[in-house]
């Protein structure tokens, strides 16, 4: 891995910035300060957009250079995928070149709940490559009724990108997937046993994602002990890290090879009114 130079990459992300209303601004002055640092984002898959398709702010979005692609569903739920207009090949000049063969939801899998929006990506400099931007079902409790939804969904989602796998070998699955793979992602693994996130169910449904050939992007590196992706809005959390790492970036073995880089940025979690989420990061270096 990292045998590319890293001046010549692209960078994906996943944040589920819990209301796109409510955070366009966040989102867009993220992007703002990653293309300052000379490291932008060339896709950013959203999650938990809460609004529907005819409120989305694509006027914001491509007023500041960027593309969006959406699934949304009034209040809840909702995913987006947006692509820096710069950073794509000639051909994708518009939304129907630009995501190509879109995917909403999981097919054969009914769903009013709108969690799964994917579509093939053509970049400048590499092969197209699939993404599919995910929110993940919760679960609330393993007692519960939304619990059993979230393992059907899971086992359908691992159904699907089976057959996503053999047809697009470059595949990233990003989002919030409300999986804490292993203790290491938990602040405190004691006081969460039992509970949804980190249940037995769930990993395992997790470690059956990369059963089929993913990877977790953020263990391909030495990372910091305790960096988490999430942290309530209660009880300081943030302020004292009382974290999970809920949030990921899953690649295919052709991407995995190619990965330079993953992070989570949890800057934009200590801004005024923030999402609870902090955005992950993957970078994938491409051939000169």
């Amino acid at each position: 891995m990292g045998i590319m130079s890293s001046s010549h990459s692209i960078r994906i992300a996943a944040w589920n910035v819990n209301s796109i209303k409510v955070r366009v601004t966040h989102v867009l002055q993220w992007l703002q300060v990653q293309e300052a640092l000379q490291k932008p984002i060339d896709a950013l898959c959203l999650q938990e957009l809460k609004i529907t398709d005819d409120k989305y702010p694509h006027r914001e979005f491509e007023n500041a250079g960027y593309i969006s692609l959406t699934a949304g569903q009034k209040t809840y739920n909702g995913v987006a995928i947006i692509l820096r207009k710069s950073a794509l090949a000639a051909i994708a000049s518009d939304t129907a070149t630009a995501f190509l063969k879109p995917t909403r939801n999981i097919p054969g899998f009914e769903d009013e709940q709108q969690r799964v929006l994917a579509a093939t990506i053509c970049f400048k400099g590499v092969e197209p490559m699939r993404l599919i931007s995910a929110y993940f079902p919760n679960g609330q409790d393993p007692a519960s009724d939304k619990f059993v939804y979230k393992l059907h969904w899971l086992k359908a989602l691992q159904d699907w990108l089976g057959t996503e796998l053999q047809q697009h070998p470059r595949l990233a699955l990003l989002g919030d997937f409300n999986i804490a793979p292993t203790d290491e992602d938990v602040h405190d693994p004691a006081a969460w046993v039992g509970q949804n996130l980190v249940s037995p169910e769930e990993r395992n449904a997790f470690k059956a994602l990369l059963d089929l050939g993913l990877s977790d992007s953020f263990r391909l590196f030495e990372q910091a002990p305790k960096t988490y992706s999430w942290w309530d809005y209660r009880m300081m959390a943030f302020r004292r890290n009382a974290g999970m790492r809920i949030d990921h970036i899953l690649l295919s073995e052709s991407l995995k090879r190619d990965c330079l880089s993953s992070m989570v940025d949890k800057k934009p979690r200590s801004w005024e009114q923030p999402s609870d989420h902090a955005p992950v990061i993957a970078e994938i270096g491409t051939k000169e």
